[in-house]
């Protein structure tokens, strides 16, 4: 599996990438290619096309949950395809697959939209649409997580804005943030987004779903941005006991997460443009 990143809220040194803060993800994996979200605009398509990524045989668009850092450039992808089939360019249309809240509208502060740029409506005219709270397998290495089970106490609990749920407001637990694993002969890698259902309990989530302890890699934002103490303490003292190989964390995790982290791990660079492969 080849992983590019095409959106973080920092760039590859001497290279002139745009950065924004959000995230997306360009996934291979042997005839397979995938988009872990959009980030916030078009700099998803800015950024592959300078790195010669051709993205009109994308076969999934995954979510890793619905807040418009992930899912804004929805718009512009859509308007790629649009494009396309009025120049009468060969576009493959990719599959949406996420939790069934994902897409629904969520709102901060009763007035801020943060949720989808584009309704539930228009996004099932333009895809097809696979909602899942179950994991779901894309190969036979790499499935989407699913709603994940929020088993540590210190993680997952507190609500973020509003989510609409039949026509009502209510407080929003992120109960559609997911994530993708990928099992490696080296071990689990574990993909996420901004981890709000909290970075243990998605890998202790990987872990259940593919059978398997050994996790090789996490890559993608903690939700670690001025956590208390023991929320830190906490993160660090799991990722040690489950003898994690290393981390590239990003996005929503800040420098001095950054820094006490990697008291326990082997710590690595990210950056839009940079490239991994397992």
């Amino acid at each position: 599996m080849k992983l590019t990143v095409l959106v973080d809220n920092n760039t590859l040194v001497d290279h002139y990438f745009f950065a924004e803060p959000g995230l997306s993800f360009y996934i291979e994996l042997g005839d397979k290619k995938i988009l872990f979200d959009l980030g916030y605009s078009d700099v998803f398509l800015r950024n592959a096309f300078k790195m010669g990524i051709l993205l009109n045989d994308v076969d999934n668009v995954v979510f890793s949950h619905g807040h418009i850092d992930h899912t804004g450039g929805l718009i512009h992808f859509s308007n790629m395809m649009a494009e396309a089939a009025l120049e009468g360019r060969q576009f493959k249309s990719p599959e949406i697959i996420c939790h069934p809240l994902a897409l629904d509208a969520k709102i901060d502060d009763g007035f801020s939209f943060i949720g989808s740029p584009l309704s539930m409506e228009h996004v099932r005219s333009f895809y097809k649409v696979r909602f899942s709270k179950d994991p779901l397998w894309l190969s036979d290495d790499l499935a989407f997580l699913g709603e994940i089970k929020r088993k540590h106490p210190l993680e997952g609990k507190a609500s973020f804005g509003k989510i609409v749920v039949d026509g009502k407001e209510v407080d929003d637990k992120l109960m559609d943030d997911s994530a993708l694993a990928y099992r490696s002969d080296d071990g689990l890698v574990v993909i996420t987004g901004c981890s709000h259902a909290g970075i243990c309990n998605i890998i202790s989530q990987a872990q259940k779903v593919f059978k398997e302890d050994h996790v090789k890699d996490v890559i993608g934002g903690f939700h670690l941005i001025d956590p208390s103490p023991d929320v830190i303490e906490f993160t660090k003292e799991f990722l040690k006991d489950n003898n994690i190989g290393c981390l590239h964390a990003c996005h929503c995790t800040d420098l001095n997460s950054k820094i006490s982290l990697s008291d326990v791990c082997v710590l690595h660079e990210v950056g839009a443009g940079m490239s991994y492969t397992y």
